[in-house]
């Protein structure tokens, strides 16, 4: 739950893509694309980076906007993954909660829901 040195620490790898960003609040929304499952993998890698999640009491910075939204901005919209027993591949897909619809708005995920 940290990134560390080698060869202290397991691997964890998140590729990311920013999707739409909002200037007057200093935020974006971020797709991010795990290659391993690592507890707090998504706010480790992003609070490492200067860039925590809005609303992330243990890795993140207290601020207006996390005040205001009330919840850890966090959210598996799509997930695929290799069922540990049957080896199928396995696809989920939630709706993107209310709260995301200001940076959706601005990305292209507007188009596709």
């Amino acid at each position: 739950m940290a990134v560390v040195n080698p060869p202290g620490g397991k691997t964890a790898i998140t590729d990311y893509e920013v999707l739409a960003t909002d200037a007057a609040t200093l935020t974006a929304l971020v797709l991010c694309h795990l290659h391993t499952g690592r507890t707090h993998q998504i706010r480790v890698h992003l609070h490492h980076k200067g860039t925590p999640l809005v609303g992330d009491v243990i890795y993140g910075k207290p601020n207006q906007l996390s005040e205001q939204i009330g919840r850890l901005m966090l959210h598996a919209w799509r997930l695929t993954f290799d069922h540990p027993i049957s080896n199928e591949r396995v696809h989920f897909e939630a709706p993107i909660p209310t709260e995301y619809q200001h940076w959706v708005d601005k990305s292209s995920l507007k188009d596709s829901h």
